[in-house]
């Protein structure tokens, strides 16, 4: 064999070696990618000032931020996807591993989902647009007016069950502030801080009276592994006893106590 053909034969199992080692190397990261897949959790959210919003186009808030921590010791892979409350909510009841926050935990959701918490406790008010006339103390006051809040919101169900006949439902919290600040309706409610966050800004309301409080939770599909619940409860409780919960709300200006 001439020195050309020992070198052809050479580069040909040099070639072989190389495939080989690209097959290798693209089964393994196929397998990897595909089991980091199916470990991998779904995050949905609303721009919600201050547990959850995009600021220069980068996630941000008291919820959020808690989240990061949360998966990061948790060892669990997960992406973020902010979108209209509604869309969000409904998300998380598919049978899918998703899960949603900040979310009020109610009576009337906790079948539905596997819960994480608490991410906060909070408050929620009726308020008025500032000149309005408008003055309730109560929700038997607060009934003889048109109330705004978002489609599949707890609030919804609370206006329902307390017998509120005239409650109009909107895709997202923006087009239920532009409806009250024109006079479309009368009264909203709305995250205590949220409000703060809200007339900080200058939006022109005025609380009324405290509506609810309520504890805003991870709220999980029922296909999210129990185990990983159990992963992502004991980083919160972490989190909650090593301070660094309260250090977040302070960040965001929520002096609140789990």
């Amino acid at each position: 064999m001439n020195r050309a053909s020992i070198l052809e034969d050479l580069a040909a199992t040099f070639k072989l070696r190389n495939a080989w080692l690209i097959v290798l190397f693209a089964s393994l990261f196929a397998w990897v990618s595909a089991a980091r897949a199916e470990n991998s959790i779904t995050l949905t959210t609303e721009d919600y000032p201050p547990y959850n919003f995009v600021e220069n186009g980068v996630y941000k808030g008291a919820g959020y931020d808690q989240m990061v921590l949360i998966m990061k010791d948790a060892g669990i892979h997960y992406t973020v996807e902010l979108m209209p409350w509604a869309r969000a909510y409904a998300m998380a009841q598919l049978n899918t591993p998703t899960c949603v926050f900040s979310t009020a935990h109610t009576p009337e959701r906790n079948a539905l989902f596997k819960w994480v918490e608490p991410l906060a406790v909070d408050r929620n008010v009726i308020a008025a647009k500032v000149g309005s006339g408008i003055h309730v103390d109560n929700l038997e006051q607060a009934r003889r007016y048109r109330v705004g809040t978002q489609r599949d919101d707890y609030t919804q169900t609370f206006l329902e069950k307390n017998g509120f006949k005239e409650i109009d439902l909107a895709s997202s919290l923006d087009l239920t502030l532009k409806k009250l600040e024109i006079g479309r309706i009368d009264l909203i409610p709305l995250s205590e801080k949220f409000f703060h966050d809200l007339v900080g800004r200058g939006h022109p309301l005025e609380q009324q009276f405290v509506m609810t409080e309520q504890i805003f939770a991870l709220a999980c599909s029922k296909s999210v592994p129990d185990a990983q619940i159990e992963k992502m409860q004991a980083s919160l409780n972490k989190l909650i006893a090593n301070g660094q919960q309260q250090a977040i709300f302070k960040r965001y200006g929520l002096m609140i106590s789990p």
